[in-house]
């Protein structure tokens, strides 16, 4: 197959500040992100998967790959149009720092596989 009419997918970053955020922030985003987001975007036309990445006390990211430019084009002129009332900037008190399109050049899963659902809850945790 040509390597030109294959993809891995079209990717969006979405990044708030926490520099700024209330001391008990990282554990409302991790409730709200597995009590009721995580639930939304299973079943999002288009999206091929969704992380969550945080670095407590400095940033909180969604990651969006997509199967189409035009799912993620889409998603994100929706998401821009309300994202500074969307659900994490109500809960981080400022709208997204970034917001931005990047090229997903391979994915590749590993033994373990992908795995769904909560993480350990502090990054420092195994």
């Amino acid at each position: 197959m040509n390597p030109g009419s294959m993809h891995a997918g079209y990717g969006l970053a979405v990044r708030w500040s926490l520099a700024d955020a209330p001391g008990s922030i990282a554990d409302e985003l991790r409730e709200y992100v597995v009590g009721t987001s995580m639930a939304r975007f299973m079943f999002l036309d288009g999206l091929a998967f969704k992380t969550w990445r945080m670095r407590e006390g400095e940033w909180f990211e969604g990651t969006y790959v997509f199967d189409t430019a035009r799912d993620r084009d889409e998603f994100r002129s929706q998401f821009e149009s309300e994202a500074a009332t969307s659900p994490g900037s109500e809960l981080i008190g400022t709208a997204p720092d970034v917001i931005e399109d990047f090229e997903v050049v391979a994915i590749a899963e590993g033994p373990a596989g992908f795995r769904r659902g909560a993480g350990p809850g502090s990054a420092s945790a195994e």
